[in-house]
């Protein structure tokens, strides 16, 4: 029998946990049970789905007299999830205590400590002190005891992760990072993050909402999304991995601005955003690209990334058959190249769709996070009218590409040189150039041409605004199952059908 009176279906791989349950007095007291001399319980705990791609772990308590069909039960739910083999049991944690609200210490002790002891996940925590803590540390632990690495914090502390777990991998294996032309090894070991930052774009993109509770059970269940990566590189030098936005222009030079602004917190975002957009500055310059031929989808589709992602599969399939075809030196050199010389307010590329709260649909709706692309947008010089035309449609459902001067192509890879370094003969108009632009910084309602923009990686700025990127496809794994389709639907229909289980 069931204490609960409302009934569900629970697939195995979402059960949590399984205890043995001691009834009190007062329980013991409640209908049925009074008549049985010494009742035995046992609990399940299970993920329950909300709304909107929200997860909670609900329990449900069975009892019976006999002792010994009730222990076979436990029994039996437990070799079930024994046979779960995608599970975590040991994890190393990284917790930022200064990120976001400085809040990330609290969430994980009160809101996901509880969650892994429930699961029987052991953790080995450690509370970064300084930048690069959790990278560096990365280069010296064990990492083969792990079956996973959680970061608690913000896509900032997220990027420091990755950035120690690629770059111990490349290491391992005796892979140069400075050469742009090396493939890298594959990172096994999965990355889960805990949300407890001023921005969780990752999360957003690839669980579905920022939640520290959800994130936590996905970790639990050993969910796996694999994700591509961009290496950034200049002069075979190696800068940085990106696996949302690489924005020059626009987003490069809000990010230069609110760096300057920390002390106004996340408001400081829409400051410079809202200045930036008034200095309307356009940056020349060339990019040359090569188009992601191998992928099945496009930039203009419809097809959204979701749970299980057919183009995703696909797109790695057709890659590697076109490894193997003609090697990777062969290709390199014979695929063509794409040139494009113009001015631009905002050149972004994008690892995965990049939507956030006020932005559902984000800067490219129809990006994959598996396929091996990336999707490239060029914003050309037009009026601050139609600029802002453009911006408004990351908030709406309208086609943000349908403009004359907006361009979109899938690329695995691209290259960038701005104007400025083109022109490298330091004559007396640069000199000139550079000059004017410090002054018009000053005079943000200027319409003028500044020689250089930054490179906004992820959130953190790149300083060359020459480089060339590579997008390496599912160069790691996340706890995560992308967005999963119709969520409300899943979520009415679990309320409605563990007692066909059980």
């Amino acid at each position: 029998s069931c204490v609960h009176t409302e009934s569900c279906f629970v697939p195995t791989s979402e059960i949590i946990a399984v205890e043995e349950t001691e009834l009190t007095k007062k329980q013991r007291n409640i209908g049925k049970w009074q008549k049985m001399t010494k009742p035995h319980a046992f609990t399940v705990y299970y993920v329950k789905k909300a709304r909107n791609h929200r997860w909670r772990c609900s329990d449900v308590t069975f009892w019976c007299v006999d002792e010994h069909l009730c222990s076979q039960w436990i029994q039996a739910l437990k070799e079930l999830l024994e046979m779960q083999k995608s599970r975590p049991k040991q994890l190393l944690v990284y917790i930022n205590p200064y990120g976001g609200k400085r809040q990330g210490k609290r969430i994980y002790e009160q809101k996901v400590a509880p969650l892994f002891s429930l699961a029987s996940i052991s953790t080995d925590v450690v509370i970064t002190e300084h930048a690069n803590h959790a990278k560096d540390n990365l280069f010296e632990v064990n990492i083969n005891k792990y079956d996973g690495v959680v970061c608690v914090g913000g896509d900032g502390m997220f990027s420091e992760v990755m950035h120690g777990l690629i770059g111990r991998m490349q290491k391992d294996s005796g892979i140069d990072q400075n050469n742009p032309k090396a493939p890298l090894v594959q990172c096994n070991i999965r990355i889960g993050i805990i949300p407890a930052g001023s921005t969780d774009c990752i999360c957003y993109s690839t669980v579905g909402i920022s939640d520290p509770v959800t994130s936590a059970l996905h970790i639990i269940v050993g969910d796996c999304q694999p994700l591509d990566v961009s290496s950034v590189h200049h002069n075979n030098t190696f800068l940085k991995y990106s696996v949302s936005l690489l924005g020059y222009g626009f987003y490069g030079d809000i990010l230069k601005d609110s760096e300057k602004k920390r002390w106004m917190g996340p408001m400081r975002y829409d400051y410079s955003g809202f200045k930036t957009f008034l200095s309307h500055h356009y940056y020349e310059g060339t990019i040359s690209f090569q188009p992601a031929k191998h992928t099945l989808g496009s930039p203009r589709d419809k097809d959204s990334c979701r749970t299980g992602c057919y183009i995703c599969k696909k797109s790695e399939q057709q890659l590697a058959e076109q490894h193997k075809e003609c090697g990777l030196k062969h290709e390199e050199d014979e695929e063509e190249w794409k040139v494009i010389k113009g001015k631009f307010l905002a050149i972004n590329a994008v690892n995965m769709s990049c939507a956030c709260p006020r932005s559902p649909k984000g800067l490219s709706p129809a990006a994959h996070l598996a396929d091996g692309s990336a999707d490239l947008i060029l914003v050309r010089k037009c009026s601050r009218f139609d600029f802002l035309r453009y911006l408004v449609r990351h908030t709406n459902q309208d086609d943000q590409f349908d403009f004359s001067f907006v361009d979109v192509y899938r690329v695995k890879s691209f290259q960038f040189t701005s104007k400025l370094l083109e022109d490298s003969e330091s004559n007396v108009t640069d000199i000139g150039k550079k000059r004017f632009g410090h002054f018009c910084r000053d005079h943000p309602a200027c319409c003028c041409n500044i020689a250089n923009s930054t490179w906004n990686c992820d959130g953190e700025t790149l300083d060359s605004s020459a480089i060339e990127v590579r997008v390496h496809c599912q160069l790691m794994k996340l706890f995560a199952r992308g967005i999963e389709e119709n969520c409300r639907d899943e979520a009415a229909s679990s309320q409605s059908s563990l007692e066909q289980l059980l």
